[in-house]
């Protein structure tokens, strides 16, 4: 693809938007109050606003290397307390893809450089549940299942931010989901993640008591 072809593009979807509604960048100036916070993978298969069907305001978005919820990383820290301080967001979701490269580098480990360090959360997934893993046989099934578990295990990290928790106390949100975007098929997969009662047996660690 030549560079300017995505400014001719630019142009093209400024016309189309502008015919429907002559005000459209007008009121998209004004300001954004999304509902969700996304936080999914950098893969440039998954674009969360085609997937999900939303146009632009109506999403807050953070991508990452195989969507994770790491407490030392600045970036996701600062994303996850304005939406939820500032946005106001009732709902984050977490959203992996099968055939996601980075869960693939966690089932089959190689020095990878400055990803190393990235993908140890991962790692550590796969270590977590490493039982239920090694009992399934077929290789691909055993990848998609680790996509699904590493969902649940950053939709638990986001639950044990300190933020998050006094949001929840005060007015019953975020509520907290986790998905599978399916490559294959085209279908977003609600895993049906139940977060307090997941949360709830280990409360007593990572719960901050309200003051």
């Amino acid at each position: 693809m030549d560079f300017s072809t995505i400014f001719e593009n630019n142009e093209k979807w400024i016309a189309e938007k502008l015919a429907v509604d002559p005000d459209y960048f007008k009121q998209l100036s004004k300001g954004q109050s999304p509902e969700f916070l996304y936080i999914g993978c950098s893969d440039s298969r998954v674009t969360a606003e085609d997937l999900m069907g939303l146009q632009p305001g109506e999403v807050f978005i953070h991508r990452n290397v195989a969507n994770q919820v790491i407490p030392t990383d600045n970036n996701i820290n600062a994303v996850i307390q304005y939406a939820v301080e500032h946005l106001k967001v009732k709902y984050i979701i977490v959203c992996g893809h099968y055939e996601c490269g980075g869960v693939k580098a966690a089932l089959h480990p190689s020095d990878m450089g400055q990803l190393n360090s990235w993908l140890q959360t991962l790692r550590d997934v796969r270590r977590l549940h490493r039982e239920e893993l090694e009992a399934i046989e077929d290789d691909h099934a055993r990848f998609d299942r680790l996509v699904e578990l590493n969902v649940r295990e950053q939709c638990m990290n986001i639950i044990k931010i300190d933020h998050v928790q006094r949001s929840w106390y005060k007015t019953g949100f975020p509520k907290i989901h986790g998905w599978v975007f399916d490559v294959r098929t085209g279908k977003l997969i609600d895993l049906g993640l139940k977060m307090e009662q997941e949360f709830a047996p280990i409360r007593e660690i990572y719960d901050l008591k309200p003051v």
